[in-house]
């Protein structure tokens, strides 16, 4: 996709991270249409105020050229019909992370298989891995404009070359600087446990951390934050911990 300015995107998903890319997208000139499971009237006004359109889970697949998904994990194979017969050129996002607290086991996850390779393998099409790795609040607040000091980086990962190009060049359109992570083999560097998860790393810092990863050692410092995080705040359904507590909190258990 030579041209990524003023994609048709649908976004399914209103949740804190949906809501944000709902608006950014828009703002940053994207016809956007966004769907949650409840129906087009339950998304809140905010997420449409630069010109995102509700509508339904259906709708927002249809003519788009940019499918975002931004659901829990374990919902993700209920998404897999609705994409049936959405065109192979079409850009699938994920945008999600494994919680076994939340997204209760996954066996073939607990054994080892890369999340996003699970994630593929539920939706029978490629995907691209982006906005997984930013808290909800630094997402929502601490974009800026390319060349900011100190810019946050977000890492992507995808195998297909369209679906790399469009969600790098989606990432910088939020506010952030967007990195190549290489392949979904290697997406698990970005995900909850790792250096680069939440750590508000700039495009200097985020390599690094990409590197530091170990594989083994993610589950234990994944389930250590969802704990302490459910201890402290009451409705785990919508956590949204303030950027501050939440960057000392995964900087201290990743880093």
């Amino acid at each position: 996709m030579s041209n990524t300015k003023n994609l048709k995107i649908g976004i399914i998903g209103a949740g804190n991270i949906g809501k944000t890319l709902a608006r950014k997208l828009a703002q940053a000139g994207h016809d956007v249409k966004v769907a949650n499971s409840r129906g087009p009237e339950t998304i809140e006004a905010d997420a449409l105020e630069f010109g995102a359109r509700a509508v339904t889970t259906a709708e927002a697949v249809e003519g788009v050229q940019v499918v975002i998904l931004s659901i829990p994990l374990n919902r993700l194979p209920t998404i897999a019909p609705l994409l049936a017969d959405v065109p192979k050129d079409t850009v699938v996002i994920d945008t999600s992370n494994y919680y076994p607290g939340r997204d209760t086991q996954i066996e073939a996850i607990e054994a080892g298989q890369v999340e996003s390779l699970w994630v593929v393998e539920q939706l029978g099409r490629p995907i691209a891995k982006a906005w997984n790795a930013i808290g909800t609040d630094s997402f929502a607040r601490l974009g800026t404009t390319k060349g900011s000091p100190n810019r946050i980086a977000i890492p992507v990962a995808a195998d297909r070359e369209t679906d790399r190009e469009v969600a790098l060049a989606l990432v910088e359109d939020t506010g952030f600087d967007a990195f190549d992570a290489g392949t979904l083999e290697n997406s698990w560097r970005q995900q909850p446990g790792a250096p680069a998860y939440c750590t508000d790393l700039t495009l200097a810092e985020l390599p690094d951390a990409l590197v530091w990863a170990q594989k083994e050692r993610l589950p234990k410092r994944r389930d250590m934050a969802w704990a302490i995080l459910t201890e402290r705040f009451d409705d785990i359904t919508n956590l949204n911990p303030d950027a501050g507590y939440f960057l000392r909190l995964s900087r201290l258990l990743n880093m």
